[in-house]
């Protein structure tokens, strides 16, 4: 009797045995199925008739090679793959696969060398996951950011051309109506003189306007400061002129890539002007954090809020203008007011991968056009 027990065993299999052969042939995710030594297949689920499109009968006892391409069979990467296989205990890799269709698809493939208790090598475990929807919306999202780059680089090139255009045209042209206006005051009496004077006053100040329209459109310096210097310089230079007390919280762990921070500091800007032009606030305080793998700003007020604002019931053009700008990099962007306590602008946006924004619009290094000659204004 004790001798026949270990043979009754061995016949019947255990019932965490029969679950487990259960889970692996049944499962539809993943092909899970076993190789022999020679590569040739041995077992079948129906996750790998789901994904490969062969039944049992028609793929066991024919070699794996003939999931691959051809010109992959070619360079003999089938076999390449075993020998790292034994020498490493597992191989994985991602390529294009071959269905029975001869369609392909994208492959996530992971081959486990199989030894004994004697180290003798018994087979090979494979599963394979068909990652083509992940692959296309990789491609996607890489495509999305590629065109947010350019979107990004042209804008600020015309930013930056409609500068110089107003700088080296127009203002120098009211410089020059100026002195002018200037020379005529000294040679003519009264009352000419003193109309003259307001004329030219007048000019100043719009020369002025002009000026403060250019420093705005003006790429920011970011490649060069950084995102968060570069929205301190601009509280200092131009913020502060308003009379608005400032603050400026900065803590990102790293620098995010130039269109991501461009596309930050131009939120921030207009966030800005509307609190000059609409929230008779006495201080703003900003907040520039990394979070989920992006930037989080917030861009707080205390002036008089304005609820409508916030439920969309009086948005305009500059807000809108915030909001397409994140979404258009792939964020978010809201907006909370309340009448007595201020207003909060708040969006985050996800960082480009490194490399992601290495390409730059024929013959303009991003963030420096290099040098333009301009007539110096002689005020």
């Amino acid at each position: 009797m004790t001798g026949k027990r270990p043979a009754e065993r061995s016949a019947t299999p255990a019932p965490n045995e029969t679950a487990f052969t259960l889970l692996v042939t049944s499962v539809l995710d993943y092909g899970i199925f076993m190789l022999d030594p020679g590569g040739y297949v041995s077992t079948w689920n129906a996750g790998a008739e789901r994904i490969k499109g062969y039944r049992a009968e028609d793929i066991i006892g024919r070699h794996f090679s003939v999931f691959y391409p051809p010109e992959e069979i070619a360079a003999r990467k089938p076999h390449l793959e075993l020998e790292a296989a034994i020498a490493d205990g597992r191989l994985e890799d991602e390529g294009w696969r071959i269905r029975k269709d001869g369609s392909r698809f994208w492959a996530n493939v992971v081959i486990t060398a199989l030894f004994d208790e004697t180290g003798e090598l018994r087979g090979f475990g494979k599963v394979t996951r068909d990652m083509t929807e992940r692959r296309a919306a990789e491609q996607e999202l890489t495509d999305r950011r590629r065109l947010f780059t350019h979107l990004v680089q042209a804008q600020e090139l015309e930013r930056r051309r409609i500068a110089w255009d107003v700088h080296d045209d127009s203002i120098q042209a009211m410089v020059a109506v100026g002195m002018r206006l200037q020379l005529l005051a000294d040679r003519v009496g009264e009352p000419y003189a003193d109309e003259l004077s307001r004329l030219d006053a007048s000019v100043r100040e719009a020369v002025g306007r002009l000026r403060n329209l250019t420093f705005r459109l003006q790429p920011p310096g970011i490649d060069r400061h950084g995102l968060a210097e570069s929205l301190s310089q601009y509280l200092t230079d131009v913020v502060g002129k308003w009379g608005l007390e400032t603050s400026l919280v900065g803590d990102l762990a790293r620098e995010p890539a130039a269109e991501t921070a461009i596309t930050a500091f131009r939120i921030v800007q207009e966030a800005l002007l509307n609190v000059r032009k609409h929230a008779r606030a006495r201080s703003v305080r900003i907040s520039v954090t990394s979070e989920n793998r992006g930037v989080l700003v917030r861009v707080a007020d205390d002036g008089t809020g304005n609820p409508a604002a916030s439920h969309g019931l009086r948005e305009h053009f500059g807000l809108m203008e915030m909001r397409e700008r994140a979404e258009t990099a792939g964020g978010w962007w809201t907006l909370r007011s309340e009448p007595g306590v201020g207003t909060t602008v708040e969006f985050w946006l996800p960082d480009l991968p490194a490399g992601g924004s290495d390409e730059h619009l024929p013959g303009t290094p991003f963030g420096s056009l290099g040098s333009r000659s301009s007539t110096q204004d002689p005020r």
